[in-house]
């Protein structure tokens, strides 16, 4: 599984018009399920987010997570983050899972982070969506639960 984080101020997803998730500030997240990714991904990167210190304390220094910092999370699933543009012009997308496949571990994935008592927002899977953020900071991050970067 790959996840870009990124910390956010106000953050919504429309659908056709219709707002169909949104968070007053936490993190957006866009989350991509690849071929082979397992439930132990999702836990792995379920962990990993929560417990990012990327949110400041009072003295501004980064040090406390996105529950400490009374955040939630938009999290909107996004295949094309394993979208493959080395060869040619028009990226592969083989390495994404199929569809059935990758909605279960996308749907696990957010129950997961709520299970860590996080409100979680979601977007509309395999719905076009325009993602509204604020992104804050700029805080942004890419975390892959198989590859070391």
């Amino acid at each position: 599984m790959r996840v870009v984080v990124q910390r956010s101020g106000p953050a919504r997803v429309e659908v056709e018009g219709e707002i169909v998730g949104q968070i007053a500030g936490g993190l957006v997240l866009l989350v991509g399920v690849s071929k082979g990714d397992t439930e132990e991904d999702a836990v792995y990167l379920a962990d990993k987010i929560v417990g990012l210190r990327i949110f400041p304390d009072t003295e501004g220094k980064l040090n406390r997570d996105v529950r400490e910092a009374g955040g939630s999370i938009l999290s909107v699933s996004q295949f094309t983050l394993y979208g493959d543009a080395r060869k040619g012009r028009r990226p592969s997308y083989a390495e994404a899972a199929a569809p059935d496949v990758a909605v279960d571990l996308y749907n696990r994935f957010n129950q997961l982070l709520r299970d860590r008592d996080v409100h979680v927002e979601t977007g509309q899977f395999r719905a076009m969506m325009q993602v509204h953020l604020v992104n804050d900071g700029p805080v942004t991050l890419l975390l892959d639960s198989k590859k070391v970067f």
